[in-house]
């Protein structure tokens, strides 16, 4: 890299994250105001208020996002949406862009953030992964997601790919829960958020065109908890093949 563009991609990633902290602070009122709504109309309240914050936000850094694919959204019904995650940009893209309201599952360190954690915690279901008990709780609150109505929106990676991988392995838990819930799986696919923000390159950025296709729905109808190995590669190998075949094309 060059040490101008590196410059540059300093002084665009210290401004996008002034940038998303002053206008959070904004959307954090509503947000601690909505805690008086009963879930899932909390969830229904927010969503359009976070995605028109995100909406506004992008253009400002210069990102856009083109999506594809909501026609695999039924309208009336709710799915499990499993996201490939390459960039800490997804999480607010996924949460936001996916059509719908919706829930994650996020890690409890997250919530010791100041400010964020007000908004991070009204879309998650917060999990301590070290402790066996929050583990267990997490997984019966992701399906009392399902059963409101909400999607439930996963990163089976359970973690960012830093490799030249197209995809991690993935964990069981989404499909798990998506055969114990009968819902289907949309599997989604992000473009370009690991070149806005690397982990290889940290305090940097550049902006690009985030790319976000929803991919046709899988069907968990008549499996059980003893398909999870088989109906997860399905998925796994279909989001793969699909990442190689267009990520140069993006």
């Amino acid at each position: 890299m060059n040490p101008f563009k590196k410059v540059l991609g300093t002084i665009y990633f210290v401004y996008a994250i002034v940038l998303f902290v002053a206008t959070m602070a904004i959307v954090a009122i509503p947000t601690l105001l909505s805690k008086v709504l009963p879930e899932p109309k909390r969830a229904n309240f927010l969503h359009p208020i976070f995605d028109f914050w995100i909406s506004s936000y992008l253009p400002l850094v210069f990102c856009f996002v083109k999506r594809k694919g909501l026609h695999n959204f039924k309208k009336g019904e709710n799915y499990v949406v499993i996201f490939n995650h390459n960039s800490m940009m997804d999480v607010p893209v996924s949460a936001t862009k996916t059509p719908g309201a919706n829930k994650t599952l996020g890690k409890v360190e997250l919530t010791k953030i100041p400010l964020f954690n007000i908004i991070y915690k009204s879309g998650a279901v917060i999990v301590d992964r070290k402790n066996i008990k929050s583990r267990k709780e997490s997984i019966s609150k992701m399906e009392d997601v399902l059963k409101m109505g909400l999607h439930l929106c996963l990163f089976p990676e359970g973690t960012r790919n830093k490799t030249e991988k197209p995809l991690l392995p993935f964990y069981d838990g989404a499909f798990n829960t998506a055969i114990r819930a009968q819902k289907d799986i949309i599997p989604a696919m992000m473009f370009n958020t690991k070149k806005v923000y690397s982990s290889k390159n940290k305090f940097w950025g550049w902006p690009h065109t985030i790319h976000l296709h929803f991919l046709e729905p899988f069907s968990t109808k008549g499996l059980t908890t003893d398909d999870t190995n088989a109906f997860k590669a399905k998925v796994r190998q279909t989001m793969e093949e699909y990442y190689i075949a267009n990520e140069i094309k993006l």
